[in-house]
């Protein structure tokens, strides 16, 4: 093996730039040349690529966001792009393709991979840890670690106003965000995907008995809600206005949004990156094809592309069950 390529697609997620530190300095150590591209798919479709050596990666690894940046490429579906594609790696005497990236840019990989016979291995990065294989994804813990950070501070004004606040978070499909967020800030309710029945209906009934008989028990008090977006028609704002009418009482929506994609990964991402990058060099120095590099209980794994979407990610039951627990106030009355 002479020569791979690397690039990042999708959302970005803190904690791609360490991995692509990694990829370089173990390509280096094996004697590989490393060629990035640049805002994912569309610079493999545009032949916007830059040679990378260990000088370029010096000091990013705690950068957030990515150097090679980002983007989604809704063409990449296409036979004609695949096949595009394909002829540039070639052209580019690339051996194998390292793509940093969620869901979206592992079926990108896979449409790829029907269209070159080069080799292509998939890293997990995305925030949303809505990938089966991997314990964790690359990026994940720094998003939870920004909402607890935020939910903190907006507690701190919600207890001096005894105020009802909803906090919205993304994972529009997973709620691994939101179950963390929760338990770690002692949220006393959340609404996720995955505990959500008939439909994605909410029972505004069930949130405002919740509200009513806690502060029935506790006395006026704030009281924090963590929702993931779509998960309410409107999202976060509507539901605080429609619960503000329905309970005569101030409910504030705050949306943390994007903030969640950025600042410096914390380190479980830094190291998780680092692991799975240099991995995954070794794996395609190995000759390894079609495969995701993840970690399961802290031991590096190889999965088959084509089974990180075979079933879909669990939440964690005890998690689950403990945060419910907590604030069954039929169980604990007070």
């Amino acid at each position: 093996m002479k020569r791979i390529a690397v690039l990042t697609s999708g959302g970005d997620a803190p904690g791609m730039n360490a991995c692509i530190r990694a990829i370089v300095l173990t390509a280096h150590r094996n004697q590989i040349e490393v060629i990035g591209y640049r805002h994912g798919y569309n610079g493999l479709l545009k032949r916007e690529y830059q040679p990378l050596h260990p000088g370029d990666v010096v000091n990013i690894i705690q950068r957030g966001g990515t150097i090679l940046r980002s983007a989604r490429c809704p063409e990449f579906v296409s036979t004609e792009s695949a096949e595009r594609a394909a002829q540039n790696l070639n052209d580019m005497h690339i051996d194998a393709l390292l793509i940093i990236g969620g869901n979206g840019s592992f079926m990108g990989a896979e449409h790829l991979g029907r269209h070159w016979d080069g080799q292509i291995i998939t890293l997990p990065g995305t925030i949303d840890n809505d990938i089966t294989g991997t314990d964790g994804t690359i990026g994940y813990y720094t998003a939870i670690d920004t909402a607890l950070e935020a939910i903190d501070k907006v507690r701190d004004t919600a207890d001096a106003f005894e105020r009802i606040f909803l906090i919205e978070v993304m994972g529009r499909h997973a709620g691994f965000i939101g179950l963390n967020a929760a338990i770690g800030s002692g949220a006393e309710q959340m609404l996720l995907p995955e505990l959500v029945d008939d439909g994605n209906a909410i029972d505004l009934k069930q949130i405002m008995r919740h509200v009513k008989v806690t502060r029935e028990k506790r006395g006026m008090c704030s009281y924090i809600i963590v929702i993931t977006e779509n998960l309410y028609p409107g999202g976060a704002n509507a539901l605080a206005t429609k619960l503000t009418e329905e309970m005569n009482v101030d409910c504030k929506p705050v949306i943390l949004g994007y903030i969640q994609r950025g600042g410096s990964p914390v380190s479980m991402d830094r190291i998780l990156a680092t692991k799975l990058g240099a991995y995954a060099v070794e794996a395609a120095r190995d000759g390894k094809h079609l495969i995701m590099i993840g970690e399961q209980n802290h031991n590096v794994v190889e999965i088959p592309l084509e089974q990180t979407r075979s079933s879909k990610k669990p939440l964690d039951p005890y998690l689950v069950e403990i945060q419910q627990d907590f604030f069954d106030l039929v169980k604990n009355p007070v």
